[in-house]
């Protein structure tokens, strides 16, 4: 028994433990100033017509229809007129017309927008008051901007215990 004592304290006690401890801070701050941009979308023309126990005619010539011009790359449509082929039996006629964009005559400038059916454009960015800042501690200090301004501030802390 007294030969077991000296073991049992010794397994009481334990054995220190060893341990890597690794702590990392990280701030930072992205300030970004967005540019002008435009895109616009030239849209053309389109014309149908369609029809059943009618006759079509454009005012010159019975059953024709007229190809229509294009000026300034825009399709105009002739004038179309139809009679029905019995009067008083069922007939059915019906056209859709949609005005495409002109082409345009010279090159966009910028800062001009061309007159076209679909158009997005956003302002060029002002940094106006943008700013950020990390002070030496990491605290993050952000001040808006104008418009299409952006600021991003972000902080992160590891640690790891090995």
């Amino acid at each position: 028994m007294k030969h077991f004592l000296p073991l049992v304290t010794l397994l009481a006690f334990g054995t220190a433990a060893h341990a890597d401890l690794n702590h990392k801070i990280q701030s930072s701050v992205s300030l970004q100033v967005g540019g002008a941009m435009t895109t616009a979308e030239r849209i053309g023309s389109s014309f149908s017509i369609s029809g059943s126990g009618v006759d079509s005619t454009d005012g010159t010539t019975a059953n024709t229809i007229s190809a229509g011009t294009i000026t300034s790359g825009v399709y105009a449509p002739g004038t179309i007129s139809v009679t029905q082929d019995t009067p008083g039996n069922a007939f059915s006629f019906s056209q859709s017309y949609t005005q495409g964009d002109a082409v345009p005559t010279s090159a966009v400038t910028s800062g001009t927008v061309p007159n076209f059916s679909s158009i997005q454009s956003t302002a060029s960015g002002t940094a106006g008051d943008l700013a950020g800042t990390v002070s030496s501690a990491g605290a993050l200090t952000i001040t808006a901007g104008g418009a299409n301004t952006l600021g991003i501030g972000q902080f992160v802390t590891e640690l790891t215990i090995d």
